[in-house]
């Protein structure tokens, strides 16, 4: 059997832009991504901490070393500039697996940038 577990979480990020006259999606700086695991068009869950509100999109790779977390499209009426959110994503784990199993969690600042990794 197969579990469906959280694989990657981006802990308190600031929303830096939204931009409502683009292609939907969120925009993360590649150092978030590598560190948290995500990949360019990876489906992911946004959770606004601002409106207690949860969102499903995927990521679009940002520039690096730029703190950008950006939401496009439509999406970009579900929040502001300086909101906080949660950014999770999930992987189906084999039970075999789960003893071993870890998922990327990153802590960053009102910056954007990494604070801690657990």
């Amino acid at each position: 059997m197969q579990r469906s577990m959280l694989k990657s979480k981006i802990h308190r990020a600031r929303i830096t832009d939204v931009n409502l006259n683009y292609e939907g999606s969120i925009v993360i700086d590649p150092v978030l991504m590598e560190a948290a695991d995500l990949l360019t068009y990876e489906k992911v869950h946004v959770l606004n901490i601002n409106n207690g509100t949860r969102a499903e999109t995927y990521v679009i790779k940002g520039a690096r070393n730029s703190g950008e977390i950006g939401i496009r499209g439509a999406l970009a009426r579900w929040a502001q500039p300086g909101d906080l959110i949660i950014i999770v994503a999930y992987a189906m784990v084999d039970e075999k697996e789960l003893p071993n199993f870890v998922p990327k969690i990153i802590l960053v600042n009102e910056n954007n940038q990494i604070t801690e990794t657990i």
